[in-house]
């Protein structure tokens, strides 16, 4: 029997060496689970791409710095039906106030959101999160990028669990959305340019025994800042800033110094009471110089950060998403060439930029410390919103609605525009508004009444009918911007 056994093992072919097991796949790989991400990867789902979404905090965070949800943010969240459920969590209102009481009035804003809503980050991140999940989005929470390679055909991300753990998860295509220390972004090996501007800013979610008048409230001294928000849910956000202040985001927040500097800037802190969070962080201006590495892009404070002045930041990361989705998707099905991909960078790019200085603007007013350059500063305010031209482009701006992307030369005005919610004509069980039509998904045609129907149905299109008396044909992209516009009578 031995001698047997040992000729059959000497004639066994000697095994190989064993091949390593091929790398999980998805079609698109988003680091980052902040609304930017969320927004991304509920798009790319819903468009039916595989998409993963990895998270390195292992549990969902009531983080709550962004609070501001603007115009055009909102009318993005109606084009994907989650604008009302988003409402309903937080406060609406008509106008901002800035220096020396002066007010941008946003009830002007030509939208179907003529404000801005402020609600807690959480409350954002929630309704996108359960969006992205019953889309088909793979959530991966605890878990970081820990390397990034990238060859002609796609991209392998290394993960590192909570546990210990690690993986190679392989894509066609990966999206930085993780924030201003991008671990997707170094990894990339890309710079940061830019400088500190505000240091050691105060936040507090409290109560107050009574409401401060003309809310939102904003006020300055000699002594700092603050700044106050109402949530809806009896909270209010408190933003303080004392001049001079240094100390390290990790310091713990004074409760009695965040109200003493509310006390000097409004003359009382309105009882403030009851914090159930507070926090404190530093403000950079930085931006990427490129927003597209070969396959791997990057979005929101991976891309560009600046200080909170405006509420301007998750709100552009959240139009990077939209511009970016449907760009991907477009590509990953065959149905647009990749070159497409560059002009995410070309359209986003100068939008950082432009909300960069928007922001600086602000910030260096709250800065000023003597208070002849504050009075000087307030009158300069009040006279500016004075003027119905300039108080409206401030109103446009800051919204997003006044956000325009490049035309080609000769094309027609409304290209490369936002397109307002046309009223559509009524068909059985379809949409009544053109930001309905956008729930589809797709590229939106718009023909004039009695223009008739395509003659050939297109591939990726949706084909409505205005019911205005306008002959403007559009053709009207997934992110609700004019892609072509044409007049037929």
């Amino acid at each position: 029997m031995s001698s047997s056994l040992s000729s059959q093992a000497a004639s066994a072919p000697i095994p190989g060496p064993v091949p390593a097991p091929a790398p999980a796949s998805t079609d698109v790989l988003v680091v980052g689970a902040g609304p930017t991400g969320l927004l991304l990867a509920g798009d790319l789902a819903a468009a039916g791409v595989r998409v993963t979404l990895v998270e390195k905090r292992a549990q969902e965070s009531n983080l709550t710095r962004a609070f501001a949800v603007h115009a055009r943010t909102l009318e993005t969240f109606d084009a994907r039906g989650i604008a009302e459920p988003l409402i309903a969590t937080g406060t609406f209102t008509s106008g901002l106030r800035l220096f020396g009481g002066a007010g941008v009035d946003l009830s002007r804003l030509p939208s179907r959101f003529p404000g801005v809503l402020f609600t807690p980050q959480y409350e954002t991140e929630r309704v996108l999160e359960e969006r992205a999940l019953q889309a088909g989005a793979v959530l991966r929470r605890g878990e970081e990028v820990t390397g990034l390679r990238q060859d002609a055909d796609g991209v392998d991300a290394d993960l590192r669990a909570a546990d210990g753990t690690t993986e190679t998860l392989r894509a066609a295509y990966a999206v930085g959305a993780d924030g201003v220390r991008s671990a997707v972004r170094k990894e990339l090996g890309l710079p940061f340019p830019g400088k500190s501007v505000l240091r050691s800013v105060m936040l507090a979610d409290v109560r107050l025994t009574s409401e401060p008048p003309g809310l939102p409230a904003f006020r300055s001294s000699g002594e700092g800042v603050a700044f106050l928000v109402p949530f809806g849910d009896g909270y209010y956000r408190a933003i303080a800033w004392v001049h001079g202040s240094d100390l390290p985001s990790t310091a713990p927040v004074d409760f009695e110094e965040l109200k003493a500097v509310t006390r000097s800037a409004f003359g009382t802190d309105f009882g403030m009471h009851d914090p159930r969070w507070t926090s404190r962080f530093h403000s950079d201006e930085r931006q990427v110089p490129h927003y597209r590495a070969g396959r791997v892009f990057l979005a929101g404070d991976a891309a560009h950060v600046h200080s909170p002045a405006g509420g301007l930041g998750m709100n552009t990361g959240l139009q990077d998403a939209a511009n970016l989705s449907w760009k991907l998707a477009a590509v990953l099905k065959g149905t647009a060439p990749e070159s497409l991909l560059d002009s995410y960078h070309d359209e986003r790019h100068p939008v950082g930029k432009q909300v960069l200085r928007i922001s600086g603007t602000i910030v260096r007013g709250v800065l000023l410390t003597s208070p002849v350059t504050r009075r000087l500063r307030d009158a300069a305010a009040v006279a500016a919103v004075s003027l119905p031209f300039a108080a409206d482009r401030g109103a446009l701006l800051v919204s997003g609605i006044g956000i325009h992307y490049p035309a080609p030369p000769g094309a027609h005005p409304m290209t490369g525009r936002r397109a307002p919610d046309l009223p559509l004509a009524e068909r059985a069980g379809g949409p009544t508004r053109l930001y309905e039509a956008l729930r589809a998904g797709t590229h939106v045609r718009v023909l004039p009444r009695g223009a008739g129907a395509p003659q050939q149905k297109e591939t990726g299109v949706t084909a409505v009918t205005r019911a205005d008396a306008r002959g403007t044909a559009l053709l009207v992209r997934p992110d609700g911007y004019v892609a072509e516009a044409r007049e037929l009578g």
